[in-house]
């Protein structure tokens, strides 16, 4: 399975694990398994690299994000999807040196667009600031 993934899929199958993790309190390796249990699918390695790699590095990444964000603004205020992605991004620009900054946010921005309401710009202007510091 793995092999049969783009890139861009194995980067959607991480998003929806770090996105379901914020509505669960298991590891990454038990939601992967009831996962792949439940609704036979199967995860790809960069897909679990990446989410447990996020939750390894959350608070980090965390402070980033809010460190980036307008006045006022709190990581609660932004959507679920939107943090999932954001957190996505920022571990493969800090953590994985494989990837461009321009890729991540490249490929943050397709997911937005995928999976938020009119978020994207919101994501390229966050994640566009991170890059450049």
């Amino acid at each position: 399975m793995e092999n049969k993934l783009s890139r861009f899929e194995a980067r959607e199958q991480g998003f929806i694990l770090i996105f379901e993790k914020l509505f669960n309190d298991d590891l990454i390796d038990d939601i992967i398994k009831n996962a792949e249990e439940s609704r036979d699918i199967v995860f790809s390695d960069y897909a679990k690299e990446v989410a447990n790699g996020v939750y390894g590095e959350l608070e980090y990444i965390d402070n980033l994000i809010q460190s980036h964000l307008k006045k006022g603004w709190t990581l609660k205020r932004i959507s679920k999807p939107s943090l999932s992605i954001l957190r996505l991004a920022v571990y493969e620009m800090k953590f994985n040196e494989k990837i461009p900054d321009s890729v991540a946010i490249n490929e943050a921005v397709e997911l937005a667009k995928k999976y938020t309401i009119d978020e994207s710009k919101f994501i390229n202007g966050v994640l566009g600031a991170i890059s450049r510091e």
